[in-house]
């Protein structure tokens, strides 16, 4: 299974270098937690817009000013070495944002522990708005004219172009699955929680489909102890309301001894509307 990895940008105006001491808030079962991973970078991602536009807060509004949104497109996670971070450990967090279309703004965060890489992640966010007040269904792409145009194309941005063949279901493999060999193997109805699963702008979190996988996957493929994620790539394609439920499809799985990769697709229960593909691989890790 061929799973690029991402260069972290050589050129960039807009970034930052922070340390976390670890403690339990960042930890989870068997080292740090993708979840509150995801989170703090995507915070990260919507501090750095700021600073893109030359403002010390995130708040962006359109010519009405109702609020603008950055809802992630993509998420894409790259030799990741999660097990091998333990409580008061330092993590090094260096982040590079730029402007890649019209439209798009990604984000790459390398990831380090005492000198050693910990893998690299890749945001890609568009702005968005609600056309209906309170609808989340109503969502749609806007633009704003405060940021610098967009850089010439870097070659260590690649989530973008790769969530756009996947919605387009404009490729023949991904983490080593071949398209044509999806099918269902177990599914999980989920009932979304207003608390917990969505955002302060009242759409579901971009960190809770992975979280939904890691359900679906306990729930159907019962994973040997100790497997965290190497790498991950998430292609958004939806949101719901809070009060819709969601299905949640096994697609394909490989499995061998330290290694579980799958593919899995969420959608909406009522209509089956899809909201995500999820392509997983994970491993036995160790500190």
């Amino acid at each position: 299974m061929a799973v690029s990895s991402l260069a972290f940008p050589s050129r960039q105006a807009f970034v930052s270098r922070d340390v976390v001491r670890l403690g339990m808030p960042h930890l989870s079962l068997g080292g740090l937690s993708e979840t509150w991973l995801l989170k703090e970078l995507g915070h990260r991602h919507w501090m750095l817009l700021a600073k893109m536009a030359g403002r010390e807060l995130p708040d962006f509004r359109d010519e009405s000013g109702a609020r603008v949104y950055a809802a992630f497109a993509a998420v894409s996670i790259r030799e990741a070495s999660l097990a091998s971070f333990a409580e008061h450990d330092e993590l090094v967090i260096e982040s590079a944002i730029t402007r890649i279309s019209g439209t798009q703004f990604a984000s790459v965060h390398r990831l380090s522990r005492r000198g050693r890489s910990a893998g690299v992640v890749e945001l890609v966010s568009v702005f968005v708005k609600r056309r209906v007040a309170g609808r989340n269904r109503s969502i749609m792409r806007t633009a704003l004219d405060c940021f610098p145009p967009p850089e010439t194309a870097e070659p260590s941005f690649k989530a973008a172009a790769t969530a756009a063949r996947i919605r387009a279901g404009a490729f023949e493999q991904h983490f080593g699955f071949s398209r044509s060999d999806a099918r269902e193997i177990g599914r999980l109805l989920i009932n979304p929680c207003p608390s917990q699963d969505f955002n302060g702008a009242d759409l579901l979190y971009f960190t809770s489909f992975q979280s939904f996988v890691d359900r679906l996957e306990w729930e159907l493929l019962t994973p040997e102890r100790g497997l965290t994620t190497q790498a991950r790539d998430i292609v958004y394609r939806g949101n719901i309301e809070p009060g819709d439920r969601i299905v949640v499809t096994l697609s394909s799985v490989r499995q061998s001894e330290g290694t579980l990769a799958h593919w899995s697709q969420i959608t909406r229960d009522s209509d089956g509307a899809p909201l995500a593909d999820i392509f997983t691989l994970k491993r036995a890790g160790r500190r």
